[in-house]
């Protein structure tokens, strides 16, 4: 499109009062609008070019007041940060992006939030048909890029202006945030030059078109709406177990307490709480406790362990799988009977209770108490005594412990330890979360990962977002810690560079083995060559994390004891990066 240049003495911005407003910018409102009056909060946009109609109309809306805009560079940290928000906020989320390669690096969030059932709504521009196919720069076969991911796909014309199109943008929306309420969904809208021009007015929220009211439709992820019809009935026995993987929630710990069963309850899951909670539920599925086992309850996605899979796949044990969000329904055995939602009919035998889960709980503490006791509780009698040798011996044992070098089991205990209701806490799939899940005690408290896939990549962008949507949400957001090795903060460094507004804390406690040793407990660390093995699977690093930190604007210190890793836990920088050195492991 022509201009005419503005005057010397005018500022540059005059131009934009005089454009038309194109096509694209009013296709553009109207969709992201109509998203908006259906429960679209949050937009986290990449720059480009192709989409500016997109961007643009998000920040008029933004200015407005009406949705909250991210901006990151780089597309695949857009596409965590989207992700990390719909967790927390349980809404859908959109991401914006430009054509080309822009569109791929979104796919390693689409592949997660499609096996955890997150609703994320992708918004990827692209060219007009005639520019397909003929070699036009930046562009690509995007229709179906993200294949069975994405629970709906539409490639969406370029709009002309023509009479109704606003009213076909609102009903796209409005079926488009109802498919997002299972998992992702992709929008590929061709826009036509030119992109942009005059801003274009926001409309009434009366003006939504006929079917697409917002008091219609369940946005809500699956996981938060009322369950299906297939509702089975259990009575309570004293060979069930309930089993809580990743995503579970709260509901595992109430089934368990009314089917009088123990629960084996994954640190991620939700559920790890209560009386009948078993920490060390590996030892004691390996023993005759879990050959007791006649029934198991799953729900979530159980992912940390190898005893809980081969337990389901025995045949003497009954299995009925709760149908949790996401792309497929557990079931390691291909055996399981797979329901909406279980009800408990009759209460457990009191009695029954005290030998059965009694017997779980004991055993998981004995097993605690006999591999890695915890420490002693101090004498504070002995800090007060008239005796100035027992006083001085209560200080060399206080200095001792405050000395200790930290290792995975330490830190792993103290950041859950530190971590509280009004917290967040986010763990990488590396070592660390099988460490903090063999240990660490119960407390309800709000934990996520990244387990649909257990990918290693975008575990700090996800945070970053759980950060922003509970500073949103819940006004006594605390911080969000993340515990994670050297190489997940690595894979995300892209992530530390984006800028995060004030009130958002936080806090990541990297344990830096200085490569992947989470290889070394697999077979191939016994059987493969050692100097092909370091270099193509612990792959080791020299990154200068402290530098790396500094580099985004982000707080560091470092934790080599114990004291240093009790006053990192309580620092006041919002943004910090704790490295823990764990060479000598």
């Amino acid at each position: 499109m022509t201009t005419t240049p503005p005057a010397p003495e005018q500022p540059a911005s005059a131009e934009h009062s005089i454009a038309p407003v194109s096509p694209a910018a009013e296709a553009a409102m109207a969709l992201l609008h109509g998203m908006h009056a259906l429960g679209l909060e949050d937009v986290v946009v990449s720059p480009g070019s192709r989409s500016q109609a997109l961007a643009l109309a998000a920040a008029a809306l933004e200015r407005a007041g009406l949705l909250r805009v991210h901006v990151r560079i780089d597309e695949r940290v857009a596409g965590f940060t989207a992700l990390g928000l719909a967790v927390e906020s349980g809404r859908p989320v959109a991401v914006i992006c430009t054509s080309g390669t822009a569109v791929a690096n979104l796919h390693p969030a689409v592949l997660e939030a499609h096996h955890s059932g997150v609703p994320l709504v992708l918004l990827t521009a692209d060219r007009p048909r005639e520019l397909r196919g003929i070699g036009a720069n930046q562009t690509t076969n995007q229709v179906g890029i993200f294949g069975d991911m994405v629970t709906a796909d539409w490639d969406v014309d370029a709009p002309t202006g023509a009479p109704g199109e606003a009213d076909d943008m609102r009903e796209l929306a409005a079926v488009a945030m109802r498919a997002a309420a299972d998992g992702p969904v992709h929008l590929n809208l061709a826009y036509r030059e030119p992109l942009s021009g005059a801003e274009p007015s926001i409309p009434d929220i009366a003006s939504i078109a006929d079917g697409a009211d917002a008091s219609e439709m369940d946005a809500r992820p699956a996981w938060q709406r009322t369950p299906g019809p297939n509702v089975i009935d259990l009575e309570p026995d004293d060979a069930t177990v309930v089993i809580a993987g990743h995503g579970a929630g709260a509901r595992a710990e109430e089934l368990a307490a009314a089917l009088g069963a123990p629960l084996i309850a994954e640190v991620s899951s939700g559920a790890r709480f209560g009386r009948h909670a078993v920490v060390a539920y590996r030892e004691v599925l390996r023993g005759p406790h879990g050959e007791a086992v006649g029934r198991a309850v799953v729900l979530g996605h159980p992912t940390l362990s190898r005893e809980v899979p081969a337990l389901l796949e025995r045949d003497d044990v009954e299995v009925i799988v709760v149908r949790a969000p996401g792309a497929d329904a557990y079931n390691p055995g291909r055996r399981a009977r797979v329901v909406d939602d279980v009800r408990v009919i009759g209460k457990p035998d009191p009695q029954a209770v005290r030998r059965w889960v009694g017997g779980w709980v004991a055993m998981s503490r004995a097993v605690l108490e006999s591999t890695a006791p915890d420490d002693p509780a101090p004498d504070l009698e002995q800090s007060a005594s008239t005796d100035m040798s027992v006083r001085l011996a209560f200080a060399k044992a206080e200095a001792a412990i405050l000395r200790q070098r930290v290792d995975r089991r330490m830190l792993a205990k103290a950041v859950w330890a530190s971590t509280w209701p009004h917290d967040r806490l986010v763990i990488a799939a590396s070592r660390l979360i099988r460490e903090a899940d063999r240990i660490v005690s119960g407390k309800n408290i709000r934990v996520h990962a990244n387990r649909g896939l257990a990918g290693i990549d975008g575990t700090i962008a996800t945070a970053t977002g759980i950060a922003l949507a509970a500073r949103d949400t819940a006004p006594q957001a605390g911080t969000t810690r993340v515990l994670l090795g050297d190489l997940a903060l690595i894979h995300d460094a892209g992530a530390l560079l984006a800028p995060l507004p004030e009130g958002v804390r936080v806090h990541l406690f990297v344990g830096n083995d200085r490569g992947g040793t989470i290889f070394d407990q697999l077979e191939v660390a016994a059987t493969a060559n050692p100097d092909d093995y370091a270099k193509v699977m612990r792959t080791p690093h020299a990154v200068d994390i402290e530098a790396l930190a500094k580099a985004g604007g982000w707080a560091y210190r470092k934790a080599s004891t114990r004291a240093d890793l009790d006053d990192a836990l309580t620092a006041p920088e919002p943004l910090l990066v704790v490295e823990v050195p764990l060479d000598d492991e």
